[in-house]
């Protein structure tokens, strides 16, 4: 099996699986010895190396990817790109950090993001504490030492009172159950485990499966390439021009200027992202003609800027349908042939409850005379042959095939490693009926272990690494609290997990979130519970909650001394 092929991607995602309790009391005799173990070395786990070790403690980290970087390390394919702008989606936490770095385009590509997250590595030295190519397959805990032994495919061994899972939300990529796709004879890429020395599509028949954000972005790329592409789409999904450009050096300076204040008006935004503010009337508090000036500027803006134009867009169908329209209409208007536009334009989901897609000549590249549309969601796929892909009665040749399919969002890492509690529960049967935690950062049952925008936190709904530093300095004055008292473990409470979960739901009910099949909810995983995971109570209301709990003494946790 070659590295393109799907055999070889599911064997590079599959976990080794431990018998579970009788690891729980098992000394591991060679194995290093740590205050903290983190999972991964994205964003989420470079900051918790470097807070831990800034307390003071020991730390380990594990990475399976060759560098730090997480999802940006391994989403190569051409295109690829934050849909948050640079200046805010960055760390905060060390001021000399964002007044040094120089960010060269309003939305950063995935090269410049992999080169951030190196130059954080290499500035705050964080690889003497990172193994890497090295992927945990269980961790299991032990209730006299009030320890966490992990093992891992290289058959390192660590142990540590404090467990991190720093997986990433959308770093388990999802392949598809499609019959034929393991004996494809040609070339196969998932979008989210691209070649680090690119893919050349000179002169091939290209197919790409999946219209989503990684799709949105690699469509266009692929196209100027390939002698032919074939995009196989189930869902039509609103996509928005990102406006893209080079960040001019005077923009720059006046937002460094004033990053301190900017980064406080993030807290207090429903997706904690400043440039966009906090919309405070309805969509029908104005007129028909202010709506649509309203809409017509978010739409030369660009980016996310439609989501944030009224307040009741994510919560009225009838509010959102003002939008949705406005942009179905501003889609036919790109595209040349009707009949495509009508493949093309969204009409079975409010614009938003699905992740809103940023593009830069999406739509434009369906008018392009080497690129064919084809609507897979009547007519599934039927097979994929060894040269082609067939759909109902027709076949489409192809050389290479583009997995755009998403990942196993959310819960996918975390569900991959053989976690197991004092008991022998997995992590994995606790959540087979959906996952279910406290805030986001604790599973009842699991002490010691912690998540990084866990589900029923903000997570994907907000600025990934705002979340990411919040909670891991939540952690930290978790940790701190039990080193001041003497503690030897932490957990939720059983009762304090489930009035959350049922919170988490009931905002989420009263939006239209839940109005969409989406890998918010699962629906893209064939056998995943259908759960809505993230918290879209915004993130104001989510830090407040979070103070409340710290200043009552960490209500809903349980310390143990």
């Amino acid at each position: 099996n070659t590295p393109s092929s799907p055999m070889y991607m599911r064997r590079a995602l599959s976990s080794s699986r431990a018998s579970g309790r009788a690891l729980a009391r098992r000394h591991f005799t060679t194995a290093s010895s740590d205050d903290v173990i983190v999972v991964g070395a994205g964003f989420a786990g470079m900051y918790a190396c470097h807070k831990f070790r800034s307390m003071g403690l020991s730390v380990r980290v594990f990475e399976r990817g060759s560098s730090v970087g997480g999802t940006w390390y391994w989403n190569r394919y051409p295109g690829a790109r934050c849909d948050l702008p640079s200046l805010e989606y960055s760390y905060s936490f060390d001021e000399a950090l964002q007044q040094d770095w120089e960010w060269s385009e309003v939305y950063p590509s995935q090269e410049e993001l992999e080169r951030y997250a190196n130059h954080v590595a290499d500035r705050f030295d964080l690889r003497r504490s990172i193994s890497f190519d090295t992927r945990v397959t269980s961790a299991t805990y032990d209730p006299d030492a009030c320890r966490w032994a992990v093992e891992t495919d290289s058959g390192a061994r660590a142990v540590a009172s404090h467990l991190i899972l720093a997986t990433g939300n959308l770093s388990t990529p999802q392949l598809p159950d499609i019959p034929g796709v393991e004996g494809f004879a040609g070339r196969t890429f998932h979008t989210g485990l691209w070649p680090s020395d690119g893919v050349d599509f000179s002169g091939r028949r290209v197919g790409v499966i999946g219209t989503g954000s990684s799709g949105v972005q690699v469509i266009p790329q692929v196209a100027r390439s390939a002698s032919h592409l074939t995009v196989f789409q189930r869902t039509a999904n609103y996509s928005i021009p990102a406006r893209n450009a080079p960040l001019e050096p005077e923009a720059q300076a006046a937002h460094k200027a004033r990053y301190g204040e900017i980064r406080q008006e993030a807290l207090v935004t429903p997706f904690g992202i400043a440039k966009y503010g906090s919309p405070s009337v309805s969509a029908f508090e104005v007129s028909d003609e202010e709506r649509q000036r309203t809409y017509e500027a978010c739409w030369e803006m660009g980016g996310q800027a439609m989501l944030f134009a009224y307040n009741d867009l994510l919560k009225c169908a009838d509010a959102n349908e003002t939008a949705a329209r406005f942009v179905r209409q501003r889609i036919r208007e790109k595209l040349v042939e009707p009949a495509v536009a009508d493949l093309l334009v969204p009409t079975d989901h409010p614009i938003g409850a699905k992740r809103l897609c940023l593009d830069t000549d999406y739509y434009e590249t369906y008018n392009r005379d080497n690129v064919t549309l084809v609507c897979v969601k009547q007519t599934p796929i039927r097979r994929i042959d060894p040269d082609g892909v067939s759909v109902g009665d027709e076949r489409h040749p192809i050389d290479d095939l583009v997995l755009a399919t998403g990942f196993d969002a959310m819960t996918g890492a975390a569900r991959s490693i053989d976690i197991r509690n004092s008991d022998g529960l997995s992590l994995a049967d606790e959540w087979e009926s959906g996952p279910r935690s406290y805030l986001g950062l604790m599973v009842a049952g699991f002490p010691n272990m912690y998540l990084i925008t866990g589900p029923q936190s903000p997570s994907v709904k907000s600025q990934m690494i705002l979340a990411s530093e919040h909670h891991v300095d939540i952690i930290a004055g978790i940790v701190q609290t039990m080193r001041a008292e003497g503690h030897r473990s932490v957990e939720a409470v059983a009762e304090a997990q489930e009035e959350w979960v049922g919170h988490a739901n009931e905002v989420a009910d009263a939006t239209l979130y839940t109005k969409a099949s989406t890998w918010y909810n699962g629906a893209n995983v064939p056998g995943k519970p259908r759960v809505f995971m993230p918290y879209v109570g915004g993130v104001k209301a989510y830090r407040e909650a979070c103070e409340d709990v710290e200043h009552d003494g960490w209500r809903g946790f349980r310390f143990q001394h």
